[in-house]
C-alpha cells in the first residue's frame, strides 16, 4: 500500500489559496500548535515563517489539482504550498489526516486571508492501521531535509477533496439506548 497523504485540502480551500497566490506570490502554510490564535493553519508568503530544523512537513499542495486527480510532477512555485508543523506537534498528530477547510469568519491577524471574511480551519481523520504501516515507511521531510535541497515525492492519492466530510466524515449521531 502506497502512504497516504498526510494533508489534503478542499476545494473552497484551494480556489482561497489561488486567489492569495496570485495578490502575494507563493505561499506556504503551518499549522499553528496555539498561543494567541489558538491551534490554527496559518497561511504565509513563502518564506516569511521561518521553518526550523525539526518542523515536519505534511505535504505540498498542488494548487494545480481539481478533485480527484493527481500529478506525476511536482508543482512549482506558485501551485506549490507546502504545509508545515513543528515538530512535537506532529508526535500528537502523526496518527490524523490534516484536512484543511476554508469557513466564514475572521481568523487570525497573521495569516493572510484575515482579511477576506474567510478562515482556514483544520479538520482531522485518524488513519486506518494499514495507512499507518504505509506511513512508517514512509518518513516525513523535515525542515532540515528541505533546506538542503529534498524534495517529496509527487503524491500517487488525490489530495484534493470536494468537501471536509469526504475526508473526514463525521460519525452518525448514535441515538438513546444504541
Amino acid at each position: 500500500m502506497p502512504a497516504p497523504p498526510r494533508v489534503v485540502v478542499t476545494v473552497d480551500a484551494v480556489a482561497l489559496l489561488r486567489r492569495l497566490a496570485d495578490r502575494h506570490g507563493p505561499l506556504m502554510m503551518h499549522q499553528s500548535g496555539g498561543c494567541c490564535d489558538g491551534s490554527a493553519p496559518m497561511c504565509y508568503p513563502d518564506g516569511e515563517f521561518v521553518v526550523g530544523d525539526r518542523d515536519v512537513l505534511l505535504g505540498v499542495l498542488d494548487l494545480r489539482l481539481a478533485v480527484g486527480e493527481t500529478s506525476p510532477t511536482l508543482p512549482d512555485d506558485g501551485d506549490a504550498v507546502p504545509v508545515w508543523i513543528s515538530g512535537s506537534q506532529f508526535e500528537a498528530w502523526k496518527h490524523t489526516r490534516l484536512v484543511l477547510d476554508v469557513v466564514p469568519g475572521r481568523g487570525s491577524g497573521f495569516s493572510l486571508e484575515a482579511p477576506e471574511g474567510l478562515r482556514f480551519l483544520s479538520r482531522g481523520a485518524v488513519f486506518t492501521d494499514d495507512e499507518n504501516a504505509a506511513l512508517s515507511d514512509s518518513p516525513p521531510l523535515l525542515g532540515r531535509d528541505w533546506a538542503a535541497g529534498v524534495r517529496p515525492d509527487s503524491a500517487t492519492e488525490p489530495s484534493v477533496t470536494a468537501e471536509a466530510a469526504d475526508a473526514c466524515p463525521v460519525p452518525p449521531a448514535r441515538t438513546a439506548g444504541s
